[in-house]
């Protein structure tokens, strides 16, 4: 017993002496504030303390709560800080101006100058050395790339004040009373740099109300964090620095079945890391008295891609349908901008089928074929001109959707699988209509479905984790020369036990029953607070000690 408290506790306290928490408080690009780390834990425990002593008091907690935010995002993201409070004071004074203006013109110009310049600042920080490459190639000049650090989280607060902004202007809220609650909804910590994307008029009212903190919100949000902890630091991360990244890093080094299964594990990586994330955020959330909205609802377990997407990263699907896809005509009109991007999607996929053509004939087939399909959608339609509009905008939100996660050809490819798919899959429906009765081959069926469906994630997936274009086709390539040779795959296993043993718990806890899970709440639910604050302390120890390369960040703080 000695032996084994010298070995695995000691080292651990020995962690906590004062040069490592006076370095907790300075900014380490390197180690950015994460969840998943002893550091966040210990300062969310004093942060806690102070936070329910202030629960009765309204601008005391709010002031208090905006303080530890900032905080917590310069521990994140150094001197950008000043970025989200220099954007988050331009969107408060100019909607304001705008609510009390008599003017619709006033208001259109207001609305839309609001809208640019936080779409600018994106484009600047996420694209601008994308564009300078574009100009480069194009015109065969050379212009410097710019040093640009990536603020964590832009995409996430910039969506949020959108938000508030378009709101405001559609009449659908009140501005916030002032810039404090403003502050307080914009730098709202628990989801600022990896969300959920909150909706204003969804938060807003939750800042006026009095504040509650439920027995019953204590437990679940506890339980939240734990199981977030688990998914993100003992699947994601071990799935991710003991094989994925290794095989996507030179999958030509190999073997087929290798890729194969890498592609498997990153499937069941990148949602236990995100969902993981998002779990997290809505607990901590709750145990301060505010809910967020359910980012995930299994999506694996999808019968369809239109499905996938109502359980897939909810808050940003919601988001893109109603501020993008309805704003370009949604299944109404066409518009011209809902035209240009499939557009130029086209043409593009077009170009470079014909210049592969002296080297490979199937770069132009898979840009022929992809066209009919795409066309073939509408055309088939009984109601072709509705359809066209829908498949049109859709195709749109998809691919603008894709070019949000980075300025890649690899995201616009996946946007572009992914917009294609929603398009079949409703003409599939035009003539396939699900009735809702229950019958033996319709179960057979739904399996079918789901299986169908998980793979074709998994296979978009490839484009999303690779490092680049060739290196996704080499990924392809390689899956494609799979051979069924079981000696082969069996030795492959041996040396990855673990972590396929891993991805099996990850997909299995994936495929849980809700009422399952619902009794596992319940358990947890009697235990006496005691019991729960050791079992959450002792899943950070777990995580704390079993992180074999130091916390890794998540994935979607890069977006």
């Amino acid at each position: 017993m000695k032996n084994w408290f010298d070995q695995h506790i000691i080292p651990q306290l020995e962690f906590f002496n004062a040069e490592t928490v006076g370095s907790w408080f300075t900014f380490k690009p390197e180690e950015p504030m994460l969840f998943n780390t002893a550091r966040f834990f210990a300062m969310f425990l004093v942060f806690y303390a102070i936070y329910i002593s202030l629960r009765k008091t309204f601008y005391p907690r709010l002031l208090y709560v905006i303080c530890f935010s900032c905080f917590f995002y310069y521990l994140s993201s150094g001197p950008f800080l000043i970025l989200i409070l220099a954007s988050s004071l331009f969107d408060y004074i100019v909607t304001k101006r705008m609510y009390y203006s008599k003017s619709e013109m006033t208001k259109k110009f207001i609305v839309s100058l609001s809208v640019m310049v936080n779409l600018g600042l994106l484009a600047y920080f996420k694209y601008m050395n994308f564009f300078i490459d574009s100009i480069n190639s194009v015109s065969e000049s050379y212009i410097e790339f710019q040093k640009i650090g990536l603020p964590v989280g832009i995409s996430f607060f910039t969506f949020q004040s959108i938000s508030y902004v378009i709101e405001i202007y559609r009449k659908e809220i009140k501005p916030t009373k002032n810039y404090i609650d403003y502050l307080f909804f914009i730098s709202f910590f628990p989801q600022l740099v990896a969300g959920p994307i909150v909706r204003a008029k969804d938060f807003l009212s939750q800042i006026y109300s009095d504040l509650k903190i439920t027995k019953e919100d204590m437990n679940y949000g506890m339980l939240l964090i734990i199981g977030g902890l688990i998914k993100k630091v003992v699947i994601s991360d071990y799935i991710s620095s003991n094989f994925v990244d290794r095989v996507y890093d030179l999958p030509n080094a190999y073997t087929s079945f290798e890729n194969l299964m890498a592609t498997y594990g990153y499937a069941i990586q990148i949602y236990c890391d995100f969902s993981g994330y998002s779990d997290m955020a809505i607990g901590i959330a709750l145990l301060l008295g505010f809910k967020l909205p359910t980012n995930f609802r299994t999506p694996y377990q999808s019968k369809s891609i239109t499905e996938f997407w109502r359980r897939w990263h909810i808050s940003l699907s919601t988001w893109l349908k109603d501020f993008l896809y309805i704003s370009v005509g949604g299944n109404r009109k066409g518009t011209f901008a809902g035209f240009l991007f499939p557009a130029l999607f086209f043409i593009a996929l077009f170009v470079w089928g014909v210049y592969m053509y002296p080297t490979s004939y199937v770069p132009l087939i898979i840009a022929s074929a992809s066209f009919l399909v795409f066309v073939f959608s509408f055309l088939f339609s009984k109601d072709k001109k509705k359809t066209m509009y829908t498949d049109v905008n859709l195709m749109t939100t998809m691919l603008l959707g894709g070019l949000w996660h980075g300025a890649s050809l690899r995201f616009i490819v996946w946007g572009a699988l992914h917009g294609g798919a929603l398009a079949v899959h409703k003409l599939f429906m035009e003539y396939f209509p699900d009735n809702g009765k229950k019958s033996f081959f319709k179960s057979i069926w739904d399996v079918f479905a789901v299986i169908l469906t998980f793979h074709f994630v998994t296979f978009c997936w490839i484009f999303f984790r690779a490092k680049d274009f060739p290196t996704a086709l080499d990924v392809i390539n390689n899956i494609g020369n799979l051979t069924f040779d079981f000696n082969q795959w069996y030795i492959i296993y041996q040396g990855y036990t673990n972590v396929f043993l891993v991805m099996l718990f990850g997909l299995v806890w994936h495929f849980i029953p809700e009422a399952w899970m619902k009794k596992v709440q319940n358990i947890f639910i009697v235990m006496p607070l005691v019991g729960k604050a050791i079992i959450l302390a002792l899943v950070y120890w777990l995580v704390f000690a079993t992180a074999q390369e130091g916390p890794q960040p998540f994935i979607y703080f890069q977006f």
